[in-house]
């Protein structure tokens, strides 16, 4: 579980403890080490003194026998060196550094990892003068060493061991109570706040110790509280920009009508005289006609063309003869009712269409019409203009069913007006 849990920390407490614990664990292991080295030196120092004691013990012995050539008390005192727990070999040479005797308490196959020794000369006195033996060389190893700190070594380790778990677990502790409990409670007001998405929320931690945390819960409690203007202030902007757009809208919505309502007017007008063109007369006219039929009532169709209108724009020029038919469908205006259909259907030729008329009423209002026009004069730019009218007046059967009907037979008796004279109404 440790060793899990150092490897694969799950959140921002487990790193920290796992950089702590990690940096814990060189610095024991480091220390400990410490420890088990000088340990080692300490304990091989004093293997080192217990062998130079030795040596001192039995250098008089050994120098006897060597004196004395007694190689079989020399065998006997290295055996009995050789059986000493701190004692791994025996070496004796002599001046020339021949050896004279060799034991090794390990199998030569089975060195130790570290081999040290002590070495004494061995001499002999005679008539005070001290003459020189060889010398004697005592062995000790890691072995010795380990064999004597292994105790030691073992409590040290335990003792690391038991501070480490010990100081793992309150790192535990102290992470959790400190950093991991506050830091949950801390996401989990963050979370309340984002999916309740009320900014006017706040956060506040049970703990209440002024520490870094209480900090970031006041820093995060500010941002709260500016993205709570900041989106009051969106909303109103947006509600300001949705405000304008909608009366933007409207006012461009109420100017198109207006414009479409123009161009509409403008597309059934002619662009001089301002009444119907010729399509847009028809188009009204039909319908007219349609619901005259249906309703059983007599409709009439008047059909008008100044005489000799070509002589005055010869004469005059076209800038007047233009002001004569703006004249003319201002008289002819003056004559109609609301309902009735006035309509420019030529150059100088002109239509109405009146509804609910009979063919009496319909030629007595052409004759009004045609007396009107004959004794109006135009005054421009100094010249006085005169022009008459000639008028055919038609109405409708019970089986027209098409205002082309009514035009061609008025048509017909306009040409006869005019055929008999002008100035005149034919029916």
């Amino acid at each position: 579980m440790l060793i899990s849990f150092l490897r694969r920390p799950n959140n921002l407490s487990q790193k920290m403890i796992r950089v702590i614990f990690s940096i814990y664990l060189a610095v024991t292991l480091l220390i400990t080490s410490v420890q088990f080295l000088s340990e080692y030196l300490k304990t091989q120092d004093a293997i080192v003194s217990e062998l130079e004691q030795l040596e001192a013990t039995v250098r008089g012995p050994i120098s006897t026998s060597l004196w004395q050539y007694d190689q079989k008390q020399l065998d006997e005192l290295a055996s009995g060196l050789i059986q000493m727990p701190i004692i791994e070999g025996v070496d004796i040479v002599d001046q020339n550094e021949q050896s004279i005797l060799s034991k090794r308490f390990y199998d030569p196959d089975a060195i130790p990892v570290s081999v040290f020794d002590s070495t004494t000369q061995l001499s002999w006195t005679l008539n005070g003068e001290s003459i020189g033996l060889g010398s004697l060389k005592l062995y000790s190893s890691s072995d010795v060493v380990f064999e004597r700190v292994w105790f030691g070594f073992a409590l040290i380790a335990t003792t690391a061991i038991i501070k480490m778990t010990i100081l793992f677990w309150l790192f535990i502790w102290a992470f959790d109570r400190f950093l991991a409990a506050p830091l949950k409670e801390l996401m989990s007001q963050v979370d309340e706040v984002q999916l309740s998405q009320n900014l006017s929320k706040r956060i506040h931690l049970a703990n209440n110790e002024g520490n870094e945390l209480n900090q970031l819960q006041g820093h995060m409690n500010r941002m709260l509280s500016a993205m709570s203007i900041d989106r009051q202030n969106l909303l109103e902007d947006e509600q300001a920009k949705r405000d304008w757009l909608e009366a933007a809208v409207a006012k461009r919505t109420e100017d198109l009508q207006i414009l479409n309502k123009k161009l509409k007017y403008l597309a059934t007008r002619d662009s001089l005289t301002d009444v119907l063109n010729r399509g847009s007369f028809f188009e009204a006219a039909q319908q007219r006609l349609v619901l005259s039929q249906q309703q059983t009532s007599t409709a009439s169709f008047i059909l008008l063309d100044l005489d000799f209108f070509k002589r005055i724009n010869d004469t005059y020029g076209h800038f007047i003869g233009d002001k004569v038919l703006i004249q003319f469908t201002q008289i002819l205006q003056s004559f109609l009712k609301e309902s009735d259909l006035l309509g420019r259907v030529g150059g100088e030729e002109f239509a109405i269409f009146l509804p609910d008329t009979k063919l009496d009423a319909a030629f007595q209002l052409a004759d009004e019409i045609r007396q009107a026009v004959s004794k109006t004069t135009l005054e421009i730019e100094g010249k006085t203009v005169t022009y008459t009218v000639s008028l055919g007046v038609e109405s409708s059967e019970p089986d027209d069913q098409l205002i082309d009907a009514l035009f061609k037979r008025a048509d017909l008796k306009l040409y006869g007006a005019k055929d008999k004279g002008r100035d005149r109404v034919e029916r």
